[in-house]
């Protein structure tokens, strides 16, 4: 961002214009919420029509695991969202889950207690995959030198690869995902950079890595689009999305039936996520990761325009707990100080400028969206299947 330059602020939401891609009507409002209030009626069902669509997921999901240990497989990162899904799952809905979690090495501690719990207090089996530290940390390390925006990408990859390929161990064709409308429906564009794109991943760490990645769990895009399009293996659910789902309601009931504990801002289950988001992005990028979280709040009527506005004129952090995440991220990558802050502070650099499948997956949304307009499936429809 050119400094100097006023920053516009959408006239309904608390996005500005930070990120690339961001318009503005004659109204004052952004594309971004205007596109998730358009979303809504085809993604959020919080009335009647929600729990149709929760009986009718919980009778394909029981019918699915007749004679099997379990109904569905579940994500647990000890955050909110997953949480309280396995709550809602087990107690209200009466399924029978696999419970999924990837520990990547930076678990923070909160997260970890909530998880322990939540797992006695539902009586749910888990199942663990802990990801080869020196791998980890060296594609971390090489994504921090290749100066580009999503540095969760080496988190997410591995998480969602692991799940994928342990539902086929498992024989599970039922995922629930946490990923809900209410709290993340505003999406900016030209933000992040697709974390199945496995040619960017490897190009990556082929240019700046010094650690083979042997057991780091990588799976080719062909692979995801095999499994995820072609034999639909695996059909992913987000009940949240039938629910009138609060994530205030959703940690008083956590608190309450778990003992939940609070782990900071959104996301921040990851002590590295949390220093991405609160630290790295706005340093690096002028850009304050909330604005999303809070708009959607906005757009989903849980938050004021006005409160989000306030919350958002302080800083993520106080510079005290700035320096001790820092230390921390230097201290578990084993990089120097000096090191990191010049790693932060170098020139960014485009994920387009090393080697990607960014045409190809492009194609394929291109033909999926023409394929859609010659046999007349609306958006509501496609929601549905």
């Amino acid at each position: 961002m050119s400094e100097g330059k006023t920053i516009r602020v959408c006239s309904f939401c608390a996005m500005d214009d930070s990120v690339e891609g961001i318009v503005f009507d004659e109204f004052g409002q952004c594309s971004c919420c205007r596109d998730a209030l358009a979303r809504g009626p085809h993604e959020w069902w919080p009335g009647p029509e929600g729990r149709r669509r929760t009986e009718a997921m919980v009778e394909r999901l029981r019918a699915a695991g007749a004679g099997k240990p379990y109904d569905a497989m579940i994500g647990l990162s000890g955050g909110i969202d997953s949480a309280y899904l396995a709550h809602i799952a087990v107690r209200e809905l009466g399924l029978r889950v696999l419970a999924v979690h990837v520990d990547g090495g930076w678990n923070s501690e909160p997260a970890v207690r909530n998880i322990e719990s939540l797992v006695r207090g539902l009586d749910l089996d888990l199942y663990t995959y802990v990801v080869e530290w020196k791998e980890m940390r060296d594609l971390q390390v090489s994504f921090l030198r290749a100066s580009v925006l999503n540095q969760d990408i080496p988190q997410d990859h591995v998480f969602f690869t692991t799940l994928y390929r342990t539902a086929e161990k498992f024989g599970i064709r039922h995922f629930l995902s946490g990923v809900n409308y209410s709290t993340e429906s505003v999406v900016a564009p030209s933000f992040g950079f697709p974390y199945s794109d496995d040619v960017h991943l490897r190009g990556i760490h082929r240019r700046f890595g010094k650690v083979g990645l042997a057991s780091y769990s990588v799976m080719p895009f062909y692979e995801f689009l095999w499994l995820t399009r072609v034999r639909k293996r695996l059909t992913v659910h987000r009940p949240l999305n039938y629910l009138a789902y609060n994530k205030d309601g959703a940690v008083d009931t956590l608190r309450r039936a778990y003992g939940w504990r609070d782990y900071g801002a959104n996301h921040s289950e990851s002590r590295f996520t949390k220093f991405y988001q609160d630290v790295y992005l706005p340093r690096k990028f002028g850009y304050d990761k909330r604005r999303l979280h809070l708009s959607s709040l906005i757009v989903s009527g849980q938050l004021s325009r006005e409160d989000a506005l306030t919350e958002l004129r302080s800083p993520p952090l106080s510079p005290e707990q700035a320096r001790r995440d820092i230390r921390f991220v230097v201290k578990k990558l084993g990089l120097k100080p000096a090191e990191l802050e010049t790693l932060i502070a170098a020139p960014a650099v485009d994920h387009r400028d090393y080697p990607n499948q960014m045409r190809f997956i492009h194609a394929l949304h291109g033909i999926k969206r023409i394929v859609r307009g010659i046999v007349g499936i609306s958006p509501s429809d496609e929601a549905r299947r």
